[in-house]
């Protein structure tokens, strides 16, 4: 754990916990090695499986380490532009909400887009309504693209 001497005090960060890269590292051989590729479509969500990654990047969760991914933007049969959902209410200029999702509210984190491979599809959930796309589009390229004049 990282620590941070604070005057006389020791903080532990709580994005310090441990984590299991090695067992990540053996599943995301297995997804590798996984000849099957989903056919799939901008606006659809899947769960999908995102791993352990480093620091802030937003975990997968469960035995799979997946999470709900809506796809923004196809580049072929192996590659899409991604960003990450999550489970529960959040406000703040990250973050977007979806509305309902298998029953849960789903918003996306505006800071948690990727390139993400086809193979990490686990299964397709849904598909979201084409004016709340546009809308999170304009305002995933506000938060991208500050500098650029959009309209």
């Amino acid at each position: 754990m990282r620590k941070r001497c604070v005057g006389l005090r020791v903080l532990h960060s709580p994005y310090d916990m441990q984590k299991d890269f090695d067992g990540w590292n053996r599943s995301k051989r297995k997804i590798h090695q996984a000849a099957e590729r989903p056919f799939y479509h901008a606006r659809e969500i899947w769960w999908c499986t995102v791993g352990i990654n480093v620091g802030n990047e937003l975990d997968g969760t469960g035995k799979h380490h997946d999470r709900p991914v809506l796809i923004i933007r196809p580049f072929n049969a192996e590659t899409f532009f991604g960003i990450a959902l999550i489970g529960h209410a959040r406000a703040g200029r990250y973050y977007f909400p979806l509305g309902r999702i298998e029953d849960r509210e789903a918003v996306a984190n505006l800071s948690q887009v990727r390139l993400l491979d086809t193979k990490r599809l686990i299964r397709k959930i849904g598909t979201l309504d084409e004016r709340i796309f546009r809308e999170l589009g304009r305002a995933l390229a506000l938060t991208l693209f500050p500098f650029l004049p959009l309209k």
